[in-house]
């Protein structure tokens, strides 16, 4: 899946054409502090890059590259500084930087879309949550209603003995009766310790 440049009114695309012209594409930053300065210095509201927003080569100065390797970098806290903003878009670059260092989590941003773009994202995590949630219960259930099965299967065959029997009953009970967790359970029997 080629990727779009996320700066406002540019229209690369990463793809062959780009490539001939030498536009390189760029990941934003894992550092949180630095990629707010890149997300500040895009001047779209409520934007907020995803693991696939990249910034093509073009919004950059020439000297923030470090072309030593095969594989072409951005130098380690350089921020993106060419653009062509609408009139309306234009500000003073010192503003602009530090209006974005928001370092508390629990401070609640100043514009009504970042606010909402930050609860959708917190909503997708309540959901996803949730969702490994029931896929543990499921697999948990799985798995108890296998080692009943086993425990049945080895019975009716008669291949434990009294004292394993005893015990592996005291472990299928817990299972049906739901012991409590925070009574102890012995590791290497399954039962309840007294």
């Amino acid at each position: 899946m080629p990727h779009h440049c996320s700066a406002w009114g540019c229209t690369n695309r990463q793809n062959k054409d780009c490539k001939l012209r030498g536009i390189t594409f760029h990941r934003f930053p894992t550092n949180k502090f630095v990629r707010k300065q890149w997300e500040a210095a895009l001047r779209r509201e409520a934007f907020i890059a995803t693991s696939y927003s990249r910034l093509c080569s073009e919004h950059f100065e020439e000297k923030d590259f470090d072309r030593t390797g095969q594989t072409v970098r951005i130098r380690d806290g350089v921020l993106p500084s060419v653009f062509n903003f609408p009139a309306h878009l234009k500000r003073v670059k010192t503003l602009l930087l530090y209006s974005v260092a928001d370092d508390h989590s629990y401070a609640l941003p100043t514009c009504p879309g970042a606010l909402k773009a930050r609860l959708s994202k917190a909503m997708a995590k309540v959901e996803s949550l949730e969702r490994e949630k029931r896929n543990a219960r499921d697999r948990e259930r799985r798995a108890k209603s296998t080692v009943c099965g086993l425990l049945e299967e080895l019975r009716a065959k008669n291949l434990i003995n009294e004292e394993l029997k005893e015990k592996l009953d005291l472990y299928s009970e817990r299972s049906r009766r739901r012991i409590p967790l925070n009574m102890d359970v012995c590791v290497s029997c399954w039962t309840p310790c007294l």
